[in-house]
């Protein structure tokens, strides 16, 4: 048995004594501390915490944590991190005037980076993504979730969800899956989308199941790309296929995509940059997760989402990274935590709930990851000295990492 002792932690966050609920409303304000603290790791588990004055004589590695904080690692619970290449040239686009949904009328956009994958052997889109993944964890993410949606044919969606399989057997870290064949609509496919949600439906998803190729069903319910009575014909086939749904929705346009994600029982709900009153009311007293991606807006000058008015309706919120080539181009959580507080107006004790305890309930991975708790995978964040959570997102350019800790071990 190997044992892993940090001593003299500062503080030491997400303390959970007994399992925490999904948190929404005043709850998410509330983040348990324990002040000068131990954290006892037993064979890649937290086997004990607490107080200094009982802390544990011995172990086989022992981390003086003096002035340091130590808290779970980030859950990133919506991701498009497979992808090949870039779209920075896009990027100068937006600059000069275009919208994101010009960009995306002219063929650039999704279907950019589908074209850019067709053309990638398979090798080299693991190796691309490997490293993204890579990159990631040494930011602090302890659990990730990688959706499909660049492939938009068979082969080039089979290609991308055995990528993410390939990348969950490599990694250190847990890796669910989300099968976004409904991302866009392929340009052969441009005046036949009946023919494509057959090819979705019909072939795709047999084969996804029969291969145990995804945990989660997605769709673009948006304008311009998939519309309400489609996305509800997803989600039901998706369900026969036991994948539960995680729904791109509101990003642009309120239509009704959060509404049918709960009567379909969604995981999740993903962007919500545009809420309605009658979504508020849909997500009300529901465990369907209003998961907020602040770094697209940023990236691409659209509107925040009103995290304010979610958490306000005591509407459980967390938080990802969106990483992906058009809209969101960094996995960096720590920055996510910030623009959480600067734009969205969330507290940093919000914003840690967030990418923390919620995001794991997120990927259903609460019962492992997202707190501080004996038996949870050990996956921990060591801070450089600091003097509180606050500085976390406060310090938005700084690096504040000491060490990534993945199943006892230190990763970084």
């Amino acid at each position: 048995m190997s044992r892993l002792l940090f001593q003299n932690i500062r503080q030491l966050l997400q303390v959970e004594q007994r399992p925490r609920p999904l948190l929404r409303g005043k709850q998410m304000s509330s983040l348990p501390v324990l002040e000068e603290a131990y954290l006892l790791i037993e064979d890649g588990r937290i086997a004990d915490f607490g107080s200094m004055e009982n802390c544990p004589e011995r172990a086989d590695e022992e981390i003086d944590a003096r002035g340091r904080l130590l808290l779970p690692c980030w859950c990133d619970s919506h991701t498009h991190l497979v992808f090949a290449g870039s779209r920075e040239g896009e990027f100068t686009d937006r600059i000069r005037g275009l919208s994101y949904e010009e960009i995306a009328s002219r063929g650039g956009g999704i279907l950019n980076s589908a074209k850019l994958l067709r053309q990638t052997p398979e090798e080299d889109l693991f190796e691309q993504s490997w490293g993204r993944l890579k990159e990631i964890i040494a930011y602090g993410t302890g659990a990730v979730e990688i959706k499909s949606g660049y492939g938009l044919s068979l082969e080039g969606e089979l290609k991308m969800l055995r990528v993410i399989r390939r990348l969950r057997e490599a990694a250190p870290i847990p890796v669910k899956a989300t099968f976004l064949g409904a991302h866009a609509l392929p340009e052969a496919y441009r005046d036949k989308r009946e023919a494509y949600l057959r090819l979705l439906i019909d072939d795709l998803l047999p084969r996804i199941a029969g291969e145990g190729l995804a945990d989660y069903i997605d769709v673009f319910c948006e304008r311009n790309f998939f519309n309400l009575k489609e996305t509800e014909q997803l989600l039901e086939a998706g369900a026969r296929y036991g994948l539960r749904p995680k729904i791109h929705t509101n990003q642009f346009n309120a239509i009704g995509g959060i509404s049918a994600a709960v009567r379909h029982h969604a995981v999740s709900v993903d962007h919500l940059e545009v809420v309605a009153d009658a979504d508020i009311e849909a997500l009300r007293g529901q465990d369907t997760i209003a998961t907020l991606l602040p770094s697209a807006p940023f990236f691409i000058n659209d509107p925040y989402p009103p995290a304010r008015r979610l958490i306000e309706a005591d509407i459980p919120v967390a938080l990802a990274t969106d990483y992906n080539p058009g809209s969101s181009p960094s996995g960096k959580m720590p920055f996510v935590l910030s623009l959480a507080c600067i734009k969205l107006r969330m507290t940093p004790a919000e914003a840690i709930n967030a990418a923390t305890l919620n995001g794991a309930y997120a990927i259903e991975l609460e019962k492992q990851l997202g707190g501080i708790a004996r038996g949870k995978t050990a996956n921990v964040i060591l801070t450089k000295p600091v003097p509180s959570p606050a500085y976390l997102p406060y310090a938005f350019g700084s690096d504040w990492i000491e060490g990534v800790f993945l199943n006892g071990k230190r990763w970084s």
